[in-house]
């Protein structure tokens, strides 16, 4: 089955914080409604109950670069390329918002993922307090 990846989508407060959790990160409940109001834009995919399944977004300045975040696929819906869509529908929002250079921060065994995605891999830094 397709899912539908919707640029910004209602989501409530807690469905991401519920969707991180899931996939092992810390839940930065905190973040949620300010990351709605603070971002370009974000995406969403639901299943036929129409849980939140899928999640990512994209944020900067508004200028010509963004950055894409926190790309969530829930554990019993990876592997089937709902991802590769989901990044693929905010690239292309992303075009369509003016921004020209998107980049992505991700661990090493996620490379291939986001090389099937469009992107040109290259070396990185990451700092965090």
């Amino acid at each position: 089955m397709r899912y539908k990846v919707v640029i910004n989508t209602t989501i409530s407060n807690i469905e991401v914080p519920e969707l991180r959790e899931l996939v092992g990160w810390e839940r930065r409940e905190r973040d949620y409604p300010k990351l709605f109001e603070r971002c370009n834009f974000w995406a969403g995919v639901r299943n036929e109950d129409q849980k939140l399944i899928g999640f990512g977004y994209v944020c900067g300045m508004g200028l010509e670069h963004g950055y894409l975040e926190d790309i969530i696929i829930h554990p019993d819906y990876q592997g089937q390329g709902i991802g590769i869509d989901l990044v693929k529908e905010l690239l292309k929002e992303s075009r369509r918002y003016g921004l020209d250079i998107v980049t992505v921060t991700y661990e090493e065994s996620k490379t291939s993922f986001y090389e099937k995605c469009g992107f040109t891999t290259g070396c990185g830094a990451v700092w965090r307090a």
